[in-house]
């Protein structure tokens, strides 16, 4: 298991700001938002009747809220290609496996639901009872589940927190070449599914993490990129898992702190303290490139750039926010 930081180039940029309106001597501590990794062991045809880890790879999969498939895709005589053919058949091997699973799961959730439905006059029990045969009659068909879309809130809730695998969200990073990295990224960047895709190189992060911040600077530059292929990665899977960060900053520290999307003001409050949601009043806020534009908080207060909101307000991605707590 890993913890990595979010990349977030506004925090440096906010902790020079802090210092120069507070006249500090040097910058607050930055602290970035994270994203948990967990390193499982590669999927082999067969998992889902046991081959390979069987049951203990499936089980460390439900776990997660969203899964990111490694998919090899260059080729090199001296590393071994066990069970694996190329990334297409990888990728179909692998949403195999996790279908094959699920519907092994559905096939005890469907008489669960039938005697939900029995025993229950509520209309939402049939609803979801329907959603499960169309997700067996899909399976069933080999379709590949991805995301549904549940309109109504209650339904969803259910949903999301089946124990299917194949519901869950999905990246798919390509393992390449040194040679072909350049135009595999580019070839990626223009695909419909760019959203779904990463395209690294793991020699290239290899020889990235040997240099300091100039050389790495100029390694990217020449092969045409601003990232490495770990900060895109991590961007993206912060993105697909339904999050993004809101800001804070003072002299004690510049902080970054993660909620899912949609988060109400309160709810926000509550990830810095639990006690912070039951007596929040209001919350102060500002858009980050506002403030930067201003070049102080006090500066923005004066442009009328920061905003009152009330509970009802859903935060936005890099609102930079103080909020007023009661006793």
């Amino acid at each position: 298991m890993g913890v990595v930081a979010v990349p977030d180039s506004r925090l440096s940029l906010l902790a020079e700001l802090v210092a120069r309106e507070e006249k500090m001597d040097q910058l607050p501590p930055i602290v970035p938002a994270v994203v948990e990794f967990v390193d499982i062991a590669g999927l082999v045809k067969g998992a889902s009747t046991g081959a390979g880890l069987g049951n203990q790879f499936l089980s460390h999969v439900r776990e997660v809220d969203a899964i990111v498939h490694v998919l090899r895709d260059f080729n090199d005589p001296n590393i071994i290609r066990e069970g694996s053919e190329n990334p297409d058949a990888d990728k179909l091997t692998i949403e195999t496996e996790l279908g094959l699973a699920d519907l092994q799961t559905i096939e005890k959730l469907i008489p669960a639901q039938e005697a939900q439905v029995r025993a229950s006059k509520d209309v939402l029990e049939s609803e979801k009872l329907e959603i499960l045969k169309q997700v067996q009659n899909d399976l069933n068909e080999g379709r590949v589940l991805g995301k549904y879309s549940i309109g109504d809130e209650r339904v969803k809730d259910w949903f999301e927190h089946l124990p299917l695998l194949s519901i869950k969200p999905v990246l798919y990073v390509y393992n390449v070449s040194e040679e072909e990295y350049s135009n595999k990224l580019r070839d990626s960047s223009a695909s419909p599914q760019n959203d779904k895709v990463v395209v690294i190189s793991a020699k290239v992060e290899e020889e990235l993490a040997d240099l300091n911040d100039e050389e790495r600077k100029e390694y990217l530059k020449e092969l045409g990129i601003e990232e490495t292929g770990l900060e895109r990665l991590i961007k993206k899977t912060y993105s697909l898992l339904g999050l993004m960060s809101f800001l804070t900053a003072g002299k004690k520290e510049v902080k970054a702190w993660t909620i899912k999307k949609g988060t109400k003001a309160p709810q926000a409050a509550g990830v810095i303290h639990t006690d912070f949601e039951k007596k929040f009043i209001r919350a102060e806020a500002v858009s980050f490139d506002k403030l930067i534009e201003a070049g102080s908080m006090s500066g923005a207060k004066q442009k009328g750039w920061v905003r009152t909101e009330g509970k009802d307000y859903i935060m936005q991605e890099g609102d930079v926010v103080e909020f007023l707590i009661g006793s």
